[in-house]
């Protein structure tokens, strides 16, 4: 076809025994926004770094359109032969300097190392160009640190852009957006379409799969399993797709709050190199989820602290289970019954080096039950894992694999059947299904509701508005270390809640 911009032919990549990706074949079209989607550990990802240069395949071919619209083979594993040809990519997590501005940051790498002088007025002149042709906006002398996340964002879509990038790959782009930054981002990726740019568009969200895309094409188990056209498409298909099997959605169903299991009466405490709380007040009671809406790092990282233990109040009275919080021991938070689900799984939810089975008893280990005298029952630890691995449908070699060959949504089971089987009294649930799919997401939801039938209550900090709308029972806004009221979900809408979460707090009262 003469507008065939990218055709991956074949393309198979192993892992020692484990084949993430097999036989895939892709085409792209020019102008055409390819939305690609699949469970965690599907092989996206792969295909992308392979696409990009990281990765060799160990078979098949990645072929570009020149100029003439050729399509000629891209030498494997180059990234600088893939940026030669036309391919940009936005990752999930920025790569921006935060020291230097949004123009340096553009410039980054496109002058040769030995010039003893930048050609700044060349670059901002075609800059300007990039942003009046695509509609991206940002003051490219403000230092990116500075930069809101939307902002920030434009200023890696114009890094591919300033290169003269034909194919644009998005990971995950709108993960930290606010709803307003996010509907931006649509117009602005329908626009640079509609002007020639091929777009492949990753996402979990098939709200926005079905909204941006014009195509979209599904990996399971390293494979594709079909295509579909985003006209004809509807979410329960797409999903059914991607995980092989019908995907129920979670219900909440209406329920009595009980007595009261976590409060911060005028909290403030400080962020460190983070955003802190500035005279927070908050109410948790028996067998409800309170929802915490926010852009990241508006302080939500300090009140995830306080209330698994890792923080105190520099001002204000905290109560954990109608007693006052004076000091801050996270041990005794998680014998008290608080569960914490992290914001950063891999970092601060697992151990890496350990095992599943070590993983799984960590916070347990000091009972009886995992250990006498000193010496551990290792008999007893493997039989809690493979419980787990039952029950939780962790997918891995076994109790002995190590926890950093898991993905993302089995290393997430891996810590819901760590705190949730012991039956928490409250739980803090930071970000619970960031990055995962559309199972793996719909198992989180569950869970959390099932421990909001039993009794318990929920802490649910998320930027997901769709999760919180559905699992919360009341909703809290959090901007720049404050927190609104808490308000019943059902009297709220994504509207409302984006603006408060920009910052108009005006918008609260209507």
């Amino acid at each position: 076809m003469p507008d065939l911009v990218l055709r991956l032919s074949g393309i198979t990549k192993r892992f020692g025994p484990l084949v993430a990706n097999d036989g895939v074949d892709l085409d792209l079209h020019r102008g055409e926004v390819l939305a690609l989607l699949g469970e965690n550990g599907a092989g996206k990802t792969t295909l992308m770094n392979i696409l990009f240069g990281h990765y060799v395949a160990n078979s098949g071919e990645v072929s570009v359109a020149g100029e003439d619209g050729t399509l000629r083979p891209l030498p494997p594993g180059s990234p600088h032969a893939a940026l030669a040809a036309g391919i940009g990519m936005v990752h999930q997590h920025f790569t921006l300097a935060e020291n230097l501005t949004g123009l340096e940051n553009i410039m980054l790498g496109t002058e040769p190392v030995l010039r003893l002088s930048r050609r700044t007025g060349a670059a901002r002149k075609k800059v300007g160009a990039v942003m009046r042709e695509s509609g991206l906006a940002v003051d490219l002398d403000v230092q990116v640190s500075r930069l809101t996340v939307g902002e920030r964002q434009r200023v890696e879509i114009l890094k591919a852009l300033y290169r003269d990038a034909r194919i644009l790959v998005l990971d995950e782009p709108t993960a930290v957006l606010t709803p307003a930054e996010a509907d931006g981002l649509f117009a602005t990726i329908r626009a640079l379409a509609a002007g020639g740019l091929a777009v492949i568009f990753i996402s979990h969200k098939l709200g926005e799969v079905l909204a941006v895309s014009n195509r979209i094409a599904v990996l399971r188990g390293g494979r594709k399993v079909g295509e579909m056209a985003t006209a004809g498409a509807d979410r329960r298909g797409i999903a059914e797709m991607m995980v092989g099997r019908d995907v129920p959605a979670s219900r909440r169903t209406p329920r009595e709050r009980g007595r009261p299991l976590f409060e911060l009466d005028r909290v403030s405490v400080g962020g460190g190199h983070r955003r802190g709380l500035e005279d927070a007040s908050l109410a948790i009671a028996e067998g409800e989820i309170v929802g915490i809406a926010g852009v990241s790092g508006n302080g939500q990282a300090a009140l995830a602290a306080l209330a698994a233990g890792l923080a105190r109040p520099a001002s204000g009275a905290m109560r954990l289970f109608g007693a006052e919080v004076r000091g801050h021991d996270p041990r005794s938070f998680s014998r008290a019954g608080v569960a914490r689900i992290p914001e950063d799984r891999h970092h601060d939810g697992v151990v890496g080096a350990m095992t599943v089975a070590e993983n799984v008893a960590l916070e347990e280990i000091r009972e009886p039950r995992f250990q006498r005298g000193g010496f551990l029952r290792f008999g007893a630890i493997r039989a809690r894992a493979e419980q787990a691995i039952r029950d939780y449908d962790v997918r891995c070699q076994g109790p002995e694999a190590p926890a950093r060959l898991l993905s993302g949504g089995n290393i997430q089971k891996l810590i819901l059947a760590r705190v949730l089987d012991r039956e928490p009294r409250l739980v803090l649930a930071n970000q619970p299904t960031r990055g995962l799919d559309i199972g793996a997401q719909t198992e989180v939801h569950r869970r959390l509701l099932a421990a909001r039938e039993r009794g318990a209550g929920v802490l649910l900090i998320s930027e997901d508005l769709d999760e919180l709308m559905m699992l919360s029972d009341r909703i809290s806004v959090i901007y720049a270390g404050r927190l609104s009221e808490a308000l019943p979900a059902e009297g709220l809408d994504r509207g409302t809640l984006g603006l408060m979460m920009a910052g108009h707090a005006e918008e609260k009262a209507a």
